[in-house]
């Protein structure tokens, strides 16, 4: 048994980028950061920095491009997919999240009409996010990649 499962908690590096592939579904794009603080073998704070790529699919990746935004606060769960492509004749290779599960984390966003758009508050009162979850999705580009 192999189990492949990835959660994040991090910021939204930009603006999700929402596209429709030839047969109508919707997949949105973005990266987001993840960072830790440690002290270094000479005592002084550091941080750093990992970005993850985010594919999302289908109803999840709609509202991902209605509701999430540069700078947001984010969890996503999802699988790890490696898949490559060519480009200027040479072979490359991204590794990214297929993200089935999506939660906003901090504060209702403005203008929201909070349950009016299907909200519920976190478990801890004070988080805002839709109550979101999409099937699997698997990407099988067959060689194509729609963006």
């Amino acid at each position: 048994m192999s189990v492949n499962r990835c959660t994040l908690v991090g910021n939204l590096g930009k603006d999700p980028e929402l596209r429709y592939t030839p047969s109508g579904d919707a997949v949105a794009t973005f990266s987001i950061a993840t960072s830790e603080r440690f002290k270094s073998k000479d005592g002084k704070q550091q941080e750093k920095t990992e970005w993850h790529n985010i594919v999302v699919w289908r109803q999840l990746a709609e509202i991902c491009g209605k509701y999430l935004a540069k700078g947001k606060m984010v969890y996503i769960e999802g699988k790890i997919q490696t898949r490559s492509y060519e480009k200027d004749g040479q072979t490359r290779y991204v590794t990214e999240i297929v993200a089935d599960q999506m939660q906003m984390l901090g504060g209702k966003p403005e203008g929201s009409q909070g349950a009016a758009q299907g909200a519920t508050k976190g478990s801890s009162g004070g988080e805002w996010s839709p109550n979101v979850k999409s099937e699997s999705a698997v990407f099988d580009s067959g060689g194509d990649v729609p963006f």
